[in-house]
């Protein structure tokens, strides 16, 4: 004989089903004043450092509600593969100083552009030539939002 057992409304485990459902939304109550005031101190960090640095043309833009990858972007420009080096250097170790421990460096072995992932806070370390072909400001400034649409 075989007995039937009723089945749940929705199959899987709780865990299961949050992962299926992807990423809750955030309430107002959890992008509170300490995600912001948390969120600037890093960013000053890492413009400090930079500027500590000699890079050129820091730029900061804020992706809050625009990527899911990161909250915030900061740019800027080094003259040589040298000096790149050692601004990803600095900044790795002022941010580990600060308590991150999931720093993720990309391309620091010379080459135009070195990406820094602070987790929050994504940091691009361009060569002048490579900053202009990639043209990040263009793509994730507030320019483009107010660009006219097509027709």
């Amino acid at each position: 004989m075989i007995t039937k057992l009723p089945m749940a409304a929705t199959p899987g485990t709780p865990r299961k089903k949050a992962v299926a459902a992807g990423p809750r939304k955030k309430t107002a109550a959890e992008t509170d004043r300490g995600t912001t005031e948390r969120l600037n101190r890093l960013q000053t960090l890492i413009m400090d450092s930079l500027d500590a640095d000699k890079a050129e043309q820091i730029v900061a833009l804020d992706l809050a509600g625009r990527a899911s990858f990161a909250d915030r972007m900061v740019i800027a420009t080094g003259i040589a593969d040298r000096q790149i080096a050692a601004m990803a250097q600095h900044l790795e170790e002022k941010l580990r100083e600060m308590g991150l421990t999931r720093i993720e460096i990309e391309g620091a072995g010379g080459s135009d552009w070195v990406l820094i992932d602070a987790g929050d806070i994504v940091v691009h370390l361009f060569k002048p030539e490579a900053r202009e072909l990639y043209a990040l400001e263009r793509m994730w400034g507030t320019e483009f939002d107010d660009a006219p649409g097509p027709g």
